[in-house]
């Protein structure tokens, strides 16, 4: 069905390392494999399997669970996007008592978070440019009022308007605040 590897920490591995909760539910004891030193593996490569067809409304989503925390989403794969390395961002544990998973499950696509991690992750990027763009352009008409900077009123226009020139003025200026 599917497969693993922990980049530099493990050769390929299947299923059968997982213990089956059901016929739709994985999980692997952390403590088992790797000791109490599992949050220093930050990331996963989940693939499919040849042998394996996912229905294509479905997907196998990928969850960590800290001792005594909750289950964290970390991605998913789909029949469209059959692997994918995936980061493991372990919470803080609560109950030291307990074991870290990995737990695997068959889901319905259109239950899951967004997939497509690149392109969030580009516009979170492009709009922390464009803030910072803004700001620096406000930031050179700032005054001092005591421990309060001071702008003019219309710097939001003024600062949206010539953005708007720049942009029809030059179409590579968008682009830049894409990377």
């Amino acid at each position: 069905m599917f497969g693993f590897v922990f980049p530099n920490r493990s050769f390929p591995l299947d299923i059968s390392t997982f213990t089956q909760v059901d016929p739709t539910h994985w999980l692997l004891d952390m403590n088992h494999f790797v000791g109490e030193s599992y949050d220093s593996i930050r990331e996963i490569c989940i693939f499919l399997l040849n042998n394996f067809t996912l229905p294509p409304d479905k997907a196998l989503a990928l969850y960590i669970q800290s001792p005594g925390t909750p289950f964290l989403f970390c991605g998913a794969i789909t029949l469209s996007r059959p692997s994918a390395v995936l980061s493991l961002p372990w919470p803080e544990p609560h109950d030291p008592n307990l074991s870290a998973k990995i737990g695997v499950s068959v889901e319905d696509l259109s239950a899951l978070p967004s997939l497509d991690v690149t392109a969030e992750k580009r516009i979170e990027r492009m709009a922390m440019k464009v803030g910072e763009n803004l700001f620096n352009f406000m930031q050179s008409f700032c005054g001092v009022d005591g421990s309060k900077l001071v702008v003019p009123m219309d710097i939001m226009d003024r600062w949206f308007k010539k953005f708007q020139e720049r942009a029809k003025r030059d179409p590579e200026y968008l682009k830049g605040f894409a990377i």
